[in-house]
């Protein structure tokens, strides 16, 4: 199965505007570089959301401060420790995202409704440039 990366988010300090550049360096066992969540070792480094789920949500890319939104992938039906290669980086699945009360500003009763489709945290297993329109393809799961 592959799908592409149709939109990349940056944030840069909690809370702040999401940057969005046409292309992002991933950082082995870090994130993406200027991110915030950069953390060697931690489960959170990069969160994943399809289009699809935003869409059917009425959101747009970057709404749910997701870091890659992709297009044509089920991301919740991968599991756990599934690898993805995306541009020259590969991702690891470390976890589902619990949509946090953040998720209640953008609209009341959207953390409930979101439950289980919020997209998937991964890990930076090889990292390298990412850009929006690279291909996305599943290496294993």
């Amino acid at each position: 199965m592959k799908g592409k990366i149709v939109g990349l988010h940056i944030a840069t300090a909690h809370r702040a505007p999401m940057q969005h550049p046409a292309s992002a360096r991933a950082l082995a066992d870090l994130g993406l570089e200027g991110d915030m969540h950069n953390k060697p070792g931690s489960k959170r480094q990069v969160l994943l959301m399809d289009e699809e789920t935003l869409s059917a949500f009425g959101l747009e890319a970057g709404r749910v401060r997701e870091n890659i939104t992709t297009r044509g992938i089920e991301l919740k039906t991968l599991a756990l420790g599934s690898r993805l290669r995306a541009g020259n980086a590969v991702f690891e699945i470390t976890q589902w995202c619990n949509p946090c009360k953040m998720i209640e500003d953008i609209r009341p009763g959207l953390r409930a409704q979101m439950a289980g489709q919020r997209g998937m945290f991964v890990r930076v297993v090889a990292g390298g440039e990412v850009r929006v329109g690279d291909v996305i393809e599943i290496l294993n799961g």
